[in-house]
């Protein structure tokens, strides 16, 4: 995660422990997301629904 976000890697576990990302720099969080959201990940927002409930999901393949 380092290497992809360019954050790093006791960033990453500072992130990961009990205060969670809440205490590091927007700009860590995000370079963050962007690289767990071009792995694949989706985050879904406030109220968002879909099957399975509130959370994160892999993206579905794109179809060929």
């Amino acid at each position: 995660m380092a290497e992809e976000s360019g954050v790093s890697g006791p960033t990453i576990r500072r992130m990961e422990g009990a205060k969670g990302p809440s205490k590091s720099l927007a700009e860590n969080v995000e370079a963050v997301r962007l690289a767990l959201e071009a792995a694949g990940v989706v985050f879904l927002a406030d109220g968002e629904q879909r099957i399975g409930g509130p959370g994160v999901r892999l993206r579905e393949p794109e179809e060929t």
